[in-house]
This record gives C-alpha cells, sequence and structure tokens, in this order.
C-alpha cells in the first residue's frame, strides 16, 4: 500500500514538472514565434512626399518646356504686359514704349526694358526663370530659349484665353479666375448702360490708326477693336468682319475705301510718332472722311493708341473711359 502511493505521488510530481516545463517552453516560443512586425523589426516611418518645382507645359508654338511650378524672375515680351501685371506679377524684364504712354506706366517704373527685338544680353544679365515670348519666330525662340526656359504666346488672343493661360503658367490660376469673373462683370454692366444712353444695339463701330508714312490701317483683330467688338458691344461692318475671320490683327487701306470700312461709330487711335499724327489731322480735313456718316452725326472718338490697348489694365481703364465719350 504504501509503495501504491509512493508510485502515484511520484508520478503526480512527474506531471506538474513536466506541465510546468511545456509551459516554460511555449512561453519561451511564444516570444520567438511572435509577428515580425512586433518584435524583431522597427517600422520605418515613410519617406516625406517633396513638392515638384519643375513641371512640362506645351506652349502655343507647341514646344514642350519644362518651366517652374512657381516662377520668380520673369521676362514677359510682347503687347500684353498688362495681363501679367493683372495677376500681381511684376516681371524683371519687358518690352517697353521708349515714350510711355500705358495705363501701368508706374508699375514698370522699375523694370528693365529688354527692348525690341528681345536682347539676349540683358535677357541674360536678369537671369530669368522663365521667359514668355509672344512670337513665333523660330530663330529667335532657338536663341531666347538657350537663356532660361522660354515659352511662346498668343498676344492675340481673346481675353479670357490669355488670362488662363498666363495664369496657369504663373501660377495665378485663382488670380485670372477672379480677374476674368470681376472683367465680364463690369463689361456688363457698362454695355447695359451706353445702351440706355443712346447707343442703340446692333451698332457698328470701326478703329483707324494712321502709320509713319501716311499710311492708313483699319484695325479689326487686335487692340481697341477686341475690347470693343466683345458680346453686348458693338458690331463689325462686313469688311472688317471678314479680315477678323481671317485672324488678322489691322489690314492696310487706301483712303478711298473707307466708306466702305466706315461704321457707326469711328474711333481713332491717335499715334506716337508726330509726323503720323499730321497725317491723322490731314486725312480728318479730307473730303472723304468728312462725307462720312459718322463724321456728319459726330460719333467720332480718340483715344491714344498706346492707351486703348488690348491687356487687361488697358480694358479695365476703357471701361471706365468708353462710357465718358459715349455718354453726352
Amino acid at each position: 500500500m504504501f509503495q501504491v502511493k509512493k508510485v502515484g505521488i511520484l508520478l503526480v510530481c512527474i506531471a506538474i514538472m513536466g506541465s510546468t516545463l511545456i509551459a516554460c517552453g511555449n512561453k519561451d516560443n511564444s516570444a520567438n514565434n511572435a509577428p515580425i512586425s512586433e518584435t524583431q523589426v522597427t517600422p520605418t516611418p515613410a519617406p516625406e512626399q517633396t513638392e515638384a518645382t519643375t513641371r512640362m507645359f506645351t506652349d502655343w508654338t507647341g514646344h514642350k518646356v519644362e518651366i517652374p511650378v512657381n516662377p520668380k524672375r520673369v521676362i514677359y515680351h510682347g503687347e500684353v504686359t498688362g495681363d501679367v501685371l493683372a495677376l500681381g506679377v511684376v516681371p524683371v524684364g519687358v518690352m517697353k514704349n521708349e515714350n510711355g504712354g500705358t495705363v501701368y506706366d508706374d508699375l514698370v517704373a522699375n523694370v528693365e526694358d529688354v527692348g525690341f527685338p528681345l536682347s539676349l544680353e540683358k535677357s541674360l544679365e536678369l537671369n530669368p526663370d522663365l521667359i514668355i515670348f509672344s512670337n513665333a519666330d523660330v530663330t529667335q525662340y532657338e536663341q531666347i530659349s538657350k537663356i532660361a526656359p522660354t515659352v511662346t504666346f498668343d498676344s492675340f488672343a481673346a481675353i479670357t484665353e490669355r488670362m488662363k493661360t498666363l495664369g496657369d503658367l504663373l501660377g495665378k490660376q485663382a488670380e485670372a479666375e477672379a480677374w476674368l469673373t470681376k472683367y465680364n462683370t463690369t463689361m456688363q454692366e457698362m454695355w447695359t448702360l451706353v445702351h440706355e444712353n443712346g447707343v442703340k444695339e446692333g451698332e457698328t463701330a470701326s478703329v483707324f490708326t494712321m502709320y509713319p508714312g501716311n499710311r492708313l490701317f483699319i484695325m479689326a483683330g487686335a487692340g481697341l477693336p477686341q475690347f470693343l467688338y466683345e458680346e453686348n458691344g458693338f458690331k463689325p461692318v462686313d469688311k472688317v468682319q471678314e479680315i477678323i475671320d481671317q485672324e488678322i490683327g489691322f489690314v492696310e487701306i487706301s483712303a478711298e475705301l473707307l466708306n466702305e470700312y466706315a461704321g457707326d461709330r469711328i474711333f481713332i487711335l491717335n499715334p506716337v510718332d508726330p509726323a503720323a499724327q499730321q497725317s491723322t489731322n490731314e486725312l480728318m480735313e479730307s473730303e472723304v472722311w468728312k462725307n462720312l456718316p459718322a463724321v456728319k452725326n459726330g460719333y467720332v472718338y480718340n483715344f491714344d493708341i498706346i492707351k486703348a490697348g488690348s491687356d487687361a489694365l488697358s480694358r479695365d481703364w476703357m471701361i471706365e473711359e468708353l462710357p465718358k465719350v459715349l455718354i453726352k
């Protein structure tokens, strides 16, 4: 009996010891078999995302150019510098008129003049990070593009297209949309005002200017006409519409053809050149001029050609000035 009890106690002890060893073994193995992500490997932080500083842009004439996302030193070479300024960007270089006279002269007073044609030496000195070139000349483009990323730009495009393109180029999309929204509102208000004060719906208008050498031009798709022929504005006469349809900015005509191009209202762009201004005065004293219906009705208006441009800031100025001459 004693032996049986002794053997039983021994078996129980062995069982207890075995279970203890198994438990210990399981405990050790649990550490070894734990998921790798929890015990053996410290998670590596994801790399920080860095914003791109350049991007690809396809320009007016089809070049694919790598340009800065947010350019800081821009040269704008073209006729609508006021578009760039309206977006809050002051270029480091522009093409200036030597006599001044723009509505934004004060904004570019300290900006370098890169000349016409664009001076490669001056441009290089300015260390630009983007050049906007309003020209399709292949030879000039090849030379200029060696200085900095260069994109061609259609300065004769409609104002909406120009502002959206420049907003994209300059990282000023929001500013471009804000300007266009305000512009469209104030334009509508202006045309409503002039139509309520004597200008009939559907009236035609023509824009003429003289160049040196007694050369008379009818303006069609550039400058002031773009503004006048906007929606709700004046209409071009058939001859002028033909020029617009050909996407031509202006055409030289003879004084004898004035009657074919003159609308119900005539706008004269006063030239800068004194000789051209003298030719303008002589034209307005001629019989062919005096016999035009618009002249007989007193519907002739003069604006300085430099001020009455097609750029954004000049258009803002014209919105204020046009009612002053039309409403009497």
